[in-house]
């Protein structure tokens, strides 16, 4: 558990665990997809409704490159056989999996799996949160695409180099260390950029009138307030292996499993 607000255990035994599950960022499709911790996770967790926030599957990796293992396919099969069993997914296109955008219009739904660009959750204590995957709020990704695939390539090459010094720190018995979130926390830009993007989207949160938001895109997991706003990212499935969780009675927490990749 990373972060939490205050709340009060309503679960019984005749209700799922959570009532609702947000996860994006998955990139299923890349050689970076912690796709067998997130099986795992969803085995573990169940939830009256499950968010795929957006760049659950990576259109951009599998254009260069096809790459589809079979815990990919796991992953998959977990959300259908949620899905069948009776659980709301909504899958949130983003801009790695913006070829779903298309089928938007058509208010594609195949069983009890829906496909938007955006929504509104209403949480179990009346707050309405707007759910977009976050890339609208991103000047970089919406204005120069071709900087964004370039620094789309530079992030998977840091995760490369990730995994190889985790695996050494693995073998010396020393716990995961993100290099991506310690470059993030230390160059300016990198900082500048996370405190952009979100008060960006706190700002159309208050324009429409809304509680606050739930996010992805940037791959940095948070709860934190801004102006009045409640902001929720809820990480990725990469780097942080993050994912938020409603409660029963409304309050919000972040769940994370980086740690559990060594179990």
């Amino acid at each position: 558990m990373m972060k939490k607000e205050n709340m009060k255990n309503s679960k019984t035994n005749q209700q799922p665990q959570y009532r609702t599950i947000w996860i994006s960022d998955v990139h299923l499709g890349s050689s970076g997809s912690q796709a067998n911790l997130l099986a795992r996770f969803l085995k573990e967790h169940d939830s009256e409704q499950l968010y795929l926030v957006g760049d659950i599957i990576d259109g951009w990796r599998l254009k260069s490159k096809f790459y589809w293992p079979q815990s990919h396919s796991n992953v998959i099969r977990r959300i259908l056989t949620r899905a069948k069993r009776g659980t709301e997914v909504i899958y949130i296109t983003g801009n790695h999996d913006d070829f779903l955008r298309r089928f938007v219009d058509f208010n594609l739904q195949m069983g009890n799996i829906k496909i938007v660009n955006e929504t509104v959750h209403e949480t179990a204590d009346g707050r309405k949160l707007m759910v977009t995957h976050g890339d609208m709020f991103d000047v970089v990704t919406r204005y120069h695409s071709w900087v964004a695939l370039a620094g789309d390539a530079a992030y998977n090459g840091l995760m490369k180099v990730n995994g190889t010094l985790n695996f050494a720190r693995r073998h010396l018995g020393l716990p995961y260390w993100s290099l991506s979130d310690y470059a993030k926390r230390k160059v300016k830009t990198a900082v500048n950029f996370i405190g952009d993007f979100e008060e960006s989207v706190a700002h159309e949160c208050k324009s429409r009138g809304l509680d606050g938001a739930v996010c992805g895109h940037i791959h940095n997991a948070e709860i934190r307030e801004i102006n009045g706003v409640q902001y929720y990212n809820t990480g990725d499935w990469v780097d942080s292996c993050t994912a938020l969780v409603e409660n029963h009675d409304g309050s919000m927490e972040l769940l994370d499993w980086s740690d559990k990749r060594f179990d």
